[in-house]
């Protein structure tokens, strides 16, 4: 089973959407904001991929933080972070059987096919 996460509005989640289904991939796609982010998916997001693959220090929602937030981050740190602001989660992570990606990348995802 492929899942996608994202949010559905992020240009990264629309284009490898996108990618998927013209390429015949059935996966499932789970939107952050309406189906959820709870701390077991992001740990195994982290397991996977390391929380500093994770951050998207480049988002809106990173520029915004208070600098206390910033400072001295922590696992522990990311992961309130990420289940109160998913949006700091780089997009897309799309996890299957023995891939996991962070962000959108052809080249990448052709190991799918």
């Amino acid at each position: 089973m492929i899942t996608l996460y994202g949010i559905k509005n992020c240009d990264s989640v629309k284009k490898a959407r996108k990618y998927l289904t013209e390429n015949g991939v059935d996966y499932q796609f789970h939107d952050f904001r309406s189906d959820g982010l709870t701390e077991a998916l992001v740990q195994s997001f982290i397991a996977q991929g390391g929380w500093e693959s994770l951050l998207n220090k480049r988002s809106t929602s990173w520029k915004q933080l208070d600098v206390a937030d910033k400072d001295n981050i922590t696992e522990e740190k990311v992961i309130a972070l990420f289940l109160t602001t998913p949006t700091l989660i780089k997009r897309p992570v799309l996890v299957a059987e023995n891939h996991f990606f962070v962000g959108f990348n052809p080249e990448s995802y052709q190991n799918l096919l």
